[in-house]
C-alpha cells in the first residue's frame, strides 16, 4: 500500500475517532437543557465529560493538520469551500469552551442559565457543521479544472449535504444520552436511558439516509458490508438500551459511526473531493497529496507520536471510569 492511501486511511481513522468521541461529548451539551432538571444535575452532566472534552477535540485538530500536511491541494478545496460554516463551529466551539469554565464563577441562577445556553448552543452547532464538511467532501463540489470551486460561497450547502450535518447531529444526540445513561446514577441515569431508547430509530435515521444516497451515487460492492454492520449496530444499540446494558449500547453506537465512517471514506477514493462538474478535476489521493518525502517523515513522526497520545487518553478515561450521581456534586463555593 503506497503513502498516499496510508495516509488518506490515517486521515478517515481520526475523523473516525473524532465522531464518536466528541459525538457523545456534543450530545451531552445538547441535553443539558432537557435532561439537567436542576443546577446539581446539569453539573453531574458537564462532570461526565469534564475531564475530556478538551481531549476529544484535539481529534478534529490532528484530522485537519493531517489533511493539511498529506494532502494540500485537498485541504484547499474543501475548507475553502465551507469556510462560513466553519466560522460559525470555531465561534460555538470558543464559546462553549469558555462557559464550560465561566459557568460556576458566579453563583447566580440567570449567570448559570445564560452559560448553559452558550454550552447548548456550543453543541448543537459544531455537529451540524463537520457532519456538512464530511458530506461535502465525499459528495462533491463544482470543480474547474485547477481544482477551484466555480459558484458561490454556499456551493457546499446542498440538501445532501445538510443530510449529512442531520446524520451527525442526529447520531450526537443519542450517543451523548446513551454516555450520560453509562457515567451516571440515579435518576439521571435512568431518564437518560429511556430517552436513547425512544429517540434513537428516528435519530439514526439520517445516518441511514446518508449512507444509502452515499452507497447509490458512489458505492461499490464492498462498502455495502459496513453499511449493513452499522444498520445491525443501530438496532443492536437500542435492544441492548432498552435491556439496561448502557455500556454495550455505547459501543454499538460506536460501531454505527465507525462502520458508517467507512461507507462514507470507502466510497470515496481514490478521490478526496469529487467534481460534480467533470469526473476529470476531482481531486484523489495521487494528485491532491504531498512529495513522498514529506508523506515520508510525516509517517515516522506519526509511528512515534500517535501511540503515545493514544496511551495517555486511554488512561485518562480509565481513571475517570466511574459513574457519578447528584450526592458526588458538593455545594456551590464561589470565592468571596
Amino acid at each position: 500500500m503506497d503513502l498516499e492511501t496510508v495516509w488518506f486511511c490515517i486521515v478517515a481513522l481520526f475523523f473516525a475517532g473524532y465522531l464518536f468521541l466528541e459525538g457523545f461529548d456534543f450530545g451531552v451539551g445538547m441535553l443539558l437543557p432537557i435532561l439537567g432538571r436542576d443546577n446539581t444535575e446539569r453539573r453531574v452532566m458537564i462532570n461526565t465529560i469534564g475531564p475530556v472534552w478538551d481531549g476529544n477535540e484535539v481529534w478534529i485538530i490532528v484530522a485537519a493538520g493531517a489533511m493539511f500536511a498529506a494532502f494540500p491541494a485537498w485541504y484547499a478545496g474543501l475548507f475553502s469551500a465551507v469556510y462560513l460554516p466553519l466560522l460559525l463551529v470555531l465561534l460555538a466551539l470558543i464559546g462553549r469552551g469558555v462557559a464550560f469554565e465561566y459557568r460556576g464563577k458566579v453563583d447566580s441562577v440567570r449567570w448559570r442559565r445564560n452559560w448553559d445556553r452558550v454550552i447548548m448552543i456550543g453543541s448543537w452547532i459544531p455537529p451540524f457543521g463537520v457532519g456538512l464538511l464530511l458530506s461535502t467532501s465525499v459528495l462533491g463540489l463544482p470543480l474547474d479544472a485547477d481544482g477551484d470551486r466555480v459558484g458561490t460561497a454556499f456551493e457546499s450547502v446542498r440538501w445532501d449535504t445538510v443530510l449529512g450535518g442531520l446524520a451527525v447531529v442526529g447520531f450526537s444526540l443519542v450517543h451523548g444520552a446513551a454516555f450520560l445513561a453509562l457515567k451516571t446514577d440515579g435518576d439521571i441515569r435512568q431518564r437518560a436511558r429511556r430517552l436513547a431508547v425512544r429517540i434513537l430509530p428516528f435519530a439514526l435515521l439520517p445516518v441511514v439516509a446518508l449512507m444509502l444516497l452515499v452507497q447509490w451515487r458512489e458505492g461499490s460492492a464492498w462498502t455495502l458490508v459496513p453499511l449493513a454492520v452499522s444498520a445491525a449496530a443501530a438496532f443492536v444499540a437500542w435492544w441492548r438500551l432498552s435491556l439496561g446494558r448502557e455500556g454495550q449500547g455505547f459501543a454499538a453506537l460506536g460501531v454505527v459511526i465507525v462502520s458508517a465512517a467507512v461507507v462514507l471514506f470507502g466510497a470515496l477514493y481514490p478521490d478526496v473531493l469529487p467534481s460534480t462538474l467533470d469526473a476529470a478535476n476531482s481531486l484523489t489521493v495521487d494528485n491532491a497529496s504531498s512529495s513522498p518525502y514529506t508523506l515520508t517523515i510525516m509517517s515516522w513522526v506519526a509511528l512515534f507520536g500517535a501511540p503515545a497520545v493514544l496511551v495517555y487518553q486511554g488512561w485518562t478515561y480509565w481513571v475517570f471510569r466511574r459513574r457519578i450521581g447528584t450526592q458526588h456534586i458538593p455545594k456551590v463555593h464561589v470565592p468571596r
